[in-house]
């Protein structure tokens, strides 16, 4: 056995080590009870063993991130069928060009609903331009559910800015993988819709939700809920796309059915502009130009 002086040496040995080594002797992993517990995927995936799977989904990301220096995050949500400009054009002139009538309806909403890609990506261009001049401890970063759409636009205008950006994903039944822009070791893939949202918002000193479908909402309102039942402090919660949301939410019926406070209202901001939502979070934090 090894025998070391060295004060700060980890005594203990080192699982990963001993793994390996069991690898590299040709020790094939059998599905047998003498198996380590720890590399044993049918015992970790067993139902009695789900407590433990959701607090190594709690801790690995945390750790990871901590390490990194990303303590502080503006969080973006949004649709991930919303595609960049310049995709949405190509898939127009294709549909032009085929005569297909439902390809050219869907492309041009597609053209349409471009705008908030862009807006997105000039956003987060904002916060990390900002981050970009203060210490560590005091940046935010842009952090998204990891995938395509308005999620890969908010890491596209962090990654353009040379920005360390997270993404966390999650393993849905259709195949889903992070978008490019997202760094590689702060892009991190979720089983538990329940884990992954409380990572979210671990960090989140602001939300930003652009338009989206069944997860930007079922997101939004776990935000609202927690501000609102004071679970969680106050952040600012920015709806982006002022003209989407108050079609989509008439927020007012449920003051006038006195289902929410009038002032519950004062906990959203609407904004159709980038610049604005940046200085809707900096003004919530009093932070210099």
């Amino acid at each position: 056995m090894e025998n070391t002086q060295n004060l700060n040496e980890a005594r203990l040995a080192n699982a990963w080590a001993d793994l390996q080594a069991h690898a590299d002797m040709g020790n094939m992993l059998e599905a047998d009870a003498y198996r380590l517990a720890f590399a044993d995927p049918e015992f970790l995936l067993r139902r009695e063993t789900r407590g433990l799977r959701i607090q190594l989904e709690m801790l690995k990301p945390d750790l990871d991130q901590a390490a990194q220096g990303v303590e502080n995050t503006v969080v973006v949500f949004g649709s991930a069928r919303f595609p960049s400009p310049e995709d949405a054009n190509a898939a127009l002139k294709a549909a032009k060009t085929s005569g297909d009538a439902k390809a050219l309806a869907l492309a041009e909403r597609h053209v349409r609903n471009a705008k908030h890609y862009d807006n997105a990506r000039l956003f987060a261009r904002l916060v990390a331009g900002y981050s970009a001049r203060k210490p560590l401890k005091d940046r935010l970063f842009i952090c998204t559910g990891g995938g395509p759409g308005i999620m890969e636009a908010a890491n596209r205008g962090a990654f353009e800015m040379g920005a360390p950006t997270p993404g966390l994903n999650i393993a849905l039944p259709h195949e889903q993988r992070a978008n490019p822009y997202v760094t590689p070791s702060l892009s991190f893939k979720f089983h538990y819709f329940a884990t992954r949202k409380m990572h979210f918002m671990m960090r989140a000193k602001a939300l930003v939700a652009f338009p989206g479908g069944f997860g930007t909402l079922d997101e939004l309102f776990e935000v609202i809920t927690l501000v609102q039942t004071r679970k969680a402090k106050p952040v600012p919660i920015v709806l982006f796309g002022t003209d989407y949301w108050k079609r989509l939410i008439n927020m007012d019926v449920l003051v006038e059915e006195g289902a929410i406070s009038p002032e519950d209202l004062d906990l959203l901001r609407y904004t159709d502009d980038p610049q604005e939502a940046w200085d809707t979070i900096r003004t919530f934090y009093n932070l210099p130009l």
